[in-house]
């Protein structure tokens, strides 16, 4: 789908936004800003870092604004001044008033990365693949002043698999929402596309993840603990502790075999679960790199029998 070039501002900070604005550019659009959060320290030595969307912006020439929110009259007004067509917001992190989202003259699209009206919020990838849910996908919805309540222009879905890890489907997601919002930019601007109203029925929220909820229960299902260790992979990282050290599990597959919840049953990492048991392939402990569950053991007592608490 093909349209005129629009003057656009992109408002994103993280990895997931990088291909979205990268996909805008070379569709032709001007990009007379970018927004993005301010950069934050990082580090060992707690050195300002430039956010990934920030540096992208500043590698093309663009030029890039990091209000702190936009409760600033300068701010509103700079944002306004830029006669804007449209905007495009990805996982921009700010919450945009009124008077930002009526700015550009088709409003403000927000590239969300589920199947609206489920999972709205903060963490709907991770939370998809918790609930265990078959599919999921990219929704691009006209922005208002609710919790992604907006009308919806365009959507598109993949599958959630037994292999499905946050950090593929983030990347996944990442890509087809770059491709999807060139065509909703389009069809919009052309007329060629009605917003839908989202409904009210299947409206999921999907809440910022707590770190509290990466450590593992091993008295949960081991199919539930799977999709545990696949929804926060790679962060937080579901974990659990033996003698005070943090492990953490970056795949495991649930097999059938049982024993008392926690158990260590081989000298091959299979845990006992609630319900069946879990072989883990990948691992790490506190100061350590990721290892194969061989590697692991060469330098780290955990024997068949061990219980984990």
């Amino acid at each position: 789908m093909m349209t005129q070039p629009l003057r656009l501002a992109f408002m994103g900070t993280p990895d997931f936004s990088v291909p979205i604005l990268t996909a805008l550019i070379d569709a032709g659009h001007e990009i007379a800003a970018v927004y993005c959060q301010p950069p934050r320290a990082a580090g060992r030595g707690q050195k300002e870092r430039l956010s990934p969307v920030h540096a992208a912006a500043e590698a093309r020439g663009i030029e890039v604004r990091t209000p702190l929110n936009f409760k600033s009259e300068g701010d509103v007004t700079g944002f306004a001044a830029l006669d804007l067509d449209v905007a495009v917001v990805a996982a921009y992190g700010l919450i945009l008033p009124a008077a930002i989202l009526e700015a550009p003259k088709l409003g403000c699209l927000n590239v969300h990365a589920s199947l609206l009206p489920r999972w709205r919020g903060a963490a709907p990838i991770q939370r998809a693949i918790l609930a265990g849910d078959g599919e999921t996908g990219v929704t691009i919805m006209q922005m208002d002043e609710g919790l992604d309540t907006g009308n919806m222009l365009m959507k598109e879905s993949l599958p959630i698999t037994s292999e499905t890890t946050a950090g593929s489907l983030h990347d996944a997601l990442s890509e087809m929402g770059a491709a999807l919002i060139v065509n909703a930019v389009a069809g919009l601007s052309a007329g060629e596309i009605t917003p839908v109203t989202q409904p009210d029925d299947g409206v999921t929220y999907a809440q910022k993840i707590d770190k509290a909820e990466s450590r593992i229960d091993w008295n949960k299902p081991a199919a539930e603990i799977d999709r545990q260790i696949r929804a926060f992979a790679p962060w937080p990282g579901a974990w659990f502790e033996h003698k005070g050290t943090r492990i953490k599990i970056l795949a495991a597959t649930p097999v059938s075999n049982a024993g008392a919840p926690g158990t260590l049953l081989d000298d091959a990492v299979t845990i006992a679960c609630g319900e069946g048991a879990i072989s883990i392939s990948r691992l790490q402990r506190a100061g350590k790199g990721p290892m194969t569950a061989g590697e692991f053991l060469k330098g780290y007592d955990l024997p068949a029998g061990t219980v984990l608490a």
